[in-house]
Order: C-alpha cells, then sequence, then structure tokens
C-alpha cells in the first residue's frame, strides 16, 4: 500500500491534512485533547465567540431526532475579552493551526472581532459566521442574501490580513450567489454549510423538542443536503471550499472532497465519539493509498457532474 500525502492548502493555510473540527461541536479544541491531539487535525475552529458574553437560548435547547439532533445553543459564550485573555495564550502552544469563529448582529459586531483578533498571533485565520440559525429568531440576517453577507466579509477584509472562511447557511435559495458574492468581498474560502432550519414535536404534549421552536438541525440525516449545498459552492467559485454536514467517517469526508471541496470539517458525530476526527484522518490516509493515490489533492473534484462531458461536446 502506497503513502498518500494529506497535506493541503486553503488559501494561504498550510494544513497537515484536510481534517478541521466543527465550530460549536469541540470546544475550542484544547478541551479534546485527550480524545484528539493538535498534531492529528489541519486545524482547529474555535466554537463562536461574539464581543459581549452571551447566556445562550432558554433550556431545553438540545434535541435528538431521528438522524441527528437539533440544537438552539444560541451562540452561548464568554465573550471577546475572555476569550484573548484564557483562551487564545493556552491555544498559543497547540500544535495546529488555530481557526476563530466570529459571530455578531451587526456589521459593526464583526468589524470589531475581526480588529482585535487581527493582533493576536495565535489566531490563524478567522470563520465569519454568516449563518447560525438560532440567533434573531432564525433571520439569517447576513446568509440568506448575497449583498448583506457580502458586505460582512467586505468590512472585515478592511480590517485584517488573516484569511476569512465565510461560513454559509443552507437554509437559502441563493447559495451560488452569497458564495461568488462573499469571493468577491474577499474571502479566502467558503465553509458549507451550517445547520439546516427543524422542528421536533412531541404529539402526546404538543410541545416542541426546542424552548426556541426551531433550531438547527445536523448530523448524518442532512448529509446528502450538505453535500449538495458543498458541490453547488465549490462549482461556482474559484476560492477553496470546505464541506460540512453529516460525516461520521472517512467515506464521507473523502465524498465531500470529490464534490469539490478542499477540506472538511467534522462536527456533531464528535458528541457521541471524541477521538472521531483524528481516526478520520488515519482511515483517510488508509483508503487513499490502498487506492494509489499519491496525494489527497488527486482526489479533489473530481466528480462526474457532466460539466467535463458538456464542454467536450462543445468542443468538438
Amino acid at each position: 500500500m502506497s503513502v498518500c500525502d494529506l497535506s493541503v492548502r486553503i488559501g494561504a493555510l498550510a494544513l497537515r491534512n484536510p481534517v478541521l473540527s466543527a465550530s460549536g461541536t469541540y470546544g475550542h479544541g484544547l478541551e479534546m485533547e485527550s480524545f484528539t491531539a493538535p498534531a492529528e487535525l489541519g486545524a482547529w475552529v474555535s466554537k463562536t465567540v461574539t464581543l459581549a458574553p452571551r447566556g445562550g437560548n432558554a433550556s431545553p435547547r438540545i434535541c435528538e431526532t431521528e438522524a441527528g439532533l437539533l440544537n438552539s445553543i444560541g451562540l452561548e459564550n464568554r465573550g471577546i475579552e475572555h476569550y484573548v485573555a484564557h483562551t487564545l495564550p493556552v491555544m498559543a502552544a497547540a500544535d495546529t493551526l488555530v481557526i476563530t469563529n466570529i459571530g455578531g448582529e451587526r456589521v459593526e459586531d464583526f468589524v470589531e472581532l475581526a480588529r482585535r483578533l487581527e493582533r493576536e498571533p495565535a489566531v490563524d485565520a478567522l470563520e465569519v459566521n454568516l449563518s447560525c440559525p438560532n440567533v434573531q429568531g432564525g433571520k439569517l440576517p447576513f446568509g440568506s442574501e448575497p449583498e448583506p453577507a457580502a458586505a460582512v466579509i467586505r468590512a472585515v477584509r478592511a480590517v485584517t490580513r488573516k484569511p476569512i472562511l465565510a461560513k454559509l447557511s443552507p437554509n437559502t435559495a441563493r447559495l451560488a450567489e452569497i458564495a461568488r458574492a462573499v469571493e468577491g468581498a474577499g474571502a479566502d474560502a467558503i465553509t458549507a454549510v451550517n445547520t439546516l432550519l427543524g422542528l421536533a414535536l412531541d404529539w402526546r404534549t404538543r410541545r416542541p423538542g426546542l424552548a426556541t421552536v426551531q433550531g438547527g438541525y445536523s448530523g448524518p440525516g442532512i448529509k446528502p443536503v450538505a453535500l449538495r449545498c458543498a458541490w453547488e459552492c465549490a462549482r461556482s467559485v474559484s476560492i477553496p471550499v470546505i464541506g460540512c454536514g453529516g460525516i461520521q467517517g472517512a467515506s464521507d469526508a473523502l465524498e465531500y472532497l470529490v464534490a469539490g471541496c478542499r477540506a472538511v470539517q467534522v462536527g456533531t458525530a464528535s458528541f457521541a465519539d471524541p477521538a472521531l476526527p483524528g481516526r478520520v484522518v488515519r482511515e483517510m490516509a488508509e483508503l487513499l493509498g490502498a487506492h494509489g493515490l499519491a496525494s489527497v489533492n488527486e482526489l479533489c473534484g473530481t466528480i462526474h457532474d457532466g460539466r467535463e462531458l458538456a464542454s467536450s461536446a462543445r468542443g468538438h
């Protein structure tokens, strides 16, 4: 069996492998080092950091479903000052890249967060959360239309030199347009996608599973939708796409790469098995080596989706 090189590039970021944690599912990273060592992953993505501390939404805010779970955490976190003072000094020693996910309800919130983190050397990149369905009543002010999304990325780009990942929502009919808009506004990569809006009910009690009624649906049940979203983004932009949604093993991750992604994020499955992200990396190397691939990059974007056939036909 040959040895496969798993290293990839996401813009200016050089990752040792294409597997990252997903924001909100792995703490800030170091909480999980006894399960997955920092050096095992391409990067750790923090849970969302906001300007002020947030207590999050009312309970219940987690609800298990038939093929995944619903959450309505509401971006609970201790705010940017606590993150900078207490989390980043520890993360600075981690043997992996650190990507800080930032969230806000106004463009100015994102700008101030980016400006504050620009001077933090422990932060290798910013993931701009344009797509959380669990704040502002699920209205997705920055995630459902191209121009609001672009406005955030454009404003963040103006105050930071760090790579910017734009995390997009599947809850829109204009995903490809939004992907192109954030690319044009200065994003270095796209994370596709955040959770689907969902609802759980108990017919006996007539009560919803979440206090907020609707919430973000994640887990294996969303993979076909998330995979389609990632493919749609990858075929619409020239910047790298990071796929996210329903990954439970190396084969799931490799499907995203074939669809056109350069990397993936492992999220909900980590709740049941915190060691899973590291195991996905090892299994990925084994599978690719067994198929004779020298580099994981040979797999990226190799989907037979008809585009090359159509261009070939036009050439004749």
